[in-house]
């Protein structure tokens, strides 16, 4: 087989102003924007709700500069929490669900797990992490609150995938599988946070090639995470935005993921992530040359196949 129709995007988070305020110290929302289409990336996926401006603005904003809405990223407290946590996730994903809607409707909402404090400081978790891995109630509870957010997906008529990360209770292939065994929830694939979960990349994305609705190509260098893992606990924040690397300078077998890809069929979106802390406004032209490489490297991949 071959891939089928794929369209390159990125995502606020590979400029280093994912969660920053419209305002703040790095590039503003329309300069983001205006580098994503100027490095020839066919769209965006959105920021934290409201980043953009309203529903109706960022739609106008998206739209001038010739640029689909590709989705956006909902996290959520599916494995923890108190019911007033999940209620708060899911008026944030309203909020998101609004933003698509107003652009067309056609984006996906990128549903994940949240994690607590105590995951987040055991990223990514090992052997000795098995006690922290939720018992058969909190998958109930996580299957339950799952159903909810899809549920608000539907009523918006939109699409909604699964995105497995590091430092939440879905994060190794194990953990998967079981999401995938207990739910009718499509996949969106993320190379690096598979990886990082201690999965073979290429062998996941075989077996779960039925599953998978979006892709999120990211490179990472294990050995960052190994270090971290070997050291004092950290907060994945602290070290995350240095394990991600430019595409074909990690660890991860994007050609062979490529090549799987291709075997399935796939056709949708692959989004490049090169998750990064925050970027002051001076360090900004570097990330944007970064960015724009990453597109070329990816394009060319593409063509090999």
């Amino acid at each position: 087989m071959a891939l089928g129709e794929v369209r390159i995007g990125n995502a606020p988070v590979s400029y280093g102003v994912f969660g920053q305020a419209a305002g703040g110290p790095g590039a503003s929302p329309t300069m983001l924007l205006d580098t994503i289409a100027d490095a020839g990336y066919a769209g965006s996926e959105l920021g934290p709700p409201g980043f953009f401006g309203t529903p109706e603005e960022t739609a106008a904003a998206f739209a001038t500069r010739g640029l689909a809405v590709i989705g956006g990223y909902v996290p959520l407290h599916l494995g923890a929490g108190d019911e007033a946590l999940i209620e708060a996730d899911l008026a944030a994903m309203r909020r998101t669900a609004a933003e698509l809607v107003a652009a067309g409707g056609g984006g996906w909402l990128i549903l994940a797990d949240e994690g607590d404090a105590v995951l987040r400081t055991r990223a990514p978790r090992g052997p000795g992490d098995a006690a922290l891995a939720l018992d058969a109630a909190g998958w109930a509870r996580l299957t339950a609150r799952l159903e909810q957010a899809l549920a608000v997906a539907a009523a918006f008529g939109l699409a909604a995938a699964f995105h497995p990360h590091v430092g939440t209770y879905v994060e190794s292939p194990t953990e998967v599988d079981r999401l995938l065994e207990g739910s009718e929830v499509t996949l969106a694939f993320d190379s690096g946070h598979i990886a990082l979960g201690g999965g073979d990349v290429v062998g996941c994305a075989r077996r779960w090639r039925e599953r998978i609705a979006h892709v999120h190509v990211k490179d990472v260098d294990l050995g960052v995470a190994a270090r971290v893992k070997a050291g004092v606990p950290q907060d994945l924040d602290a070290w995350f935005g240095g394990v991600c690397r430019p595409l074909g300078a990690g660890d991860v077998d994007l050609p062979g993921l490529l090549d799987e890809l291709a075997e399935a069929g796939y056709a949708g979106w692959m989004v490049v992530e090169q998750d990064r802390d925050p970027i002051p406004l001076e360090g900004y032209p570097e990330v944007a040359t970064e960015q724009a490489a990453n597109y070329h490297w990816l394009v060319r991949a593409l063509a090999e196949r």
